[in-house]
């Protein structure tokens, strides 16, 4: 199993920048992607950003490429999402998860953080 636990959400005004991590621990070298995952109110889940563990390519979703930063730390078993220029549409609980690369579902999830973009 891997536990997620993600961090660094909080409430910012439009035009602002916050920093969501995630921690991953257990059995991590079963981990092959990782990424983030959004939910607003009313609204699916959706997929923000995911990264490549081990060779760190990434992916985004349209409405944060130029925004959005995915990065890994392979040495702390960390993830993270440097989110820039933030909108209020990107209010939501932002998800951090975990694939074990046997398919194209993610295996693990943390529990969500909030973010919240005022304008």
């Amino acid at each position: 199993q891997v536990q997620l636990v993600e961090s660094g959400g909080g409430l910012v005004q439009a035009g602002g920048s916050l920093r969501l991590s995630c921690a991953a621990s257990g059995r991590t070298f079963s981990i092959r992607i990782m990424g983030w995952f959004r939910q607003a109110p009313g609204k699916e889940r959706e997929f923000v950003a995911a990264i490549n563990w081990q060779n760190s390519n990434t992916n985004y979703v349209d409405s944060v490429k130029g925004r959005f930063t995915i990065s890994r730390d392979f040495a702390k078993n960390a993830m993270y999402l440097q989110m820039n220029s933030l909108k209020p549409e990107d209010t939501a609980v932002y998800y951090c998860a975990a694939s074990k690369g046997v398919n194209i579902n993610y295996d693990y999830w943390g529990q969500g953080t909030q973010v919240t973009v005022s304008s």
